[in-house]
């Protein structure tokens, strides 16, 4: 599979609650870049515990753009009382992802869910 592929599988299987074949598609040393306070997370497990938090969220994928072995896609993330625009990137080494970066409007996400209340 090329990286895009790859790519487009993961957010396929996450969205559809498939969280364990998703996982597949990962290195097990997967770093998450992160950032902020906590800092990158480590392995698949900080990747399982990620998707369960954000088991109610959709993402629609509007653009993708690949370049050797890395993907990136221009999205809308979803969920209750918030509709965003984000980008994520991903690095690929035979057909599975081990290194991933993301962006996403929070401030939108914020007022979207302060002017609803939630």
């Amino acid at each position: 599979m090329t990286p895009s592929e790859v790519h487009a599988r993961l957010v396929e299987l996450w969205t559809a609650g498939r969280f364990e074949e998703g996982l597949t598609y990962l290195d097990p040393d997967v770093v998450d870049h992160r950032g902020g306070t906590a800092g990158d997370h480590h392995g698949i497990d900080a990747w399982r515990a990620k998707w369960d938090e954000k088991a109610d969220v959709a993402v629609t994928i509007e653009q993708n753009v690949a370049d050797g072995e890395f993907s990136v896609n221009r999205y809308t993330s979803s969920g209750p009382g918030y509709a965003v625009t984000g980008m994520d990137m991903v690095r690929v080494r035979d057909g599975r992802v081990v290194e991933h970066w993301a962006l996403m409007d929070v401030t939108a996400r914020s007022a979207q869910l302060s002017a609803r209340g939630t």
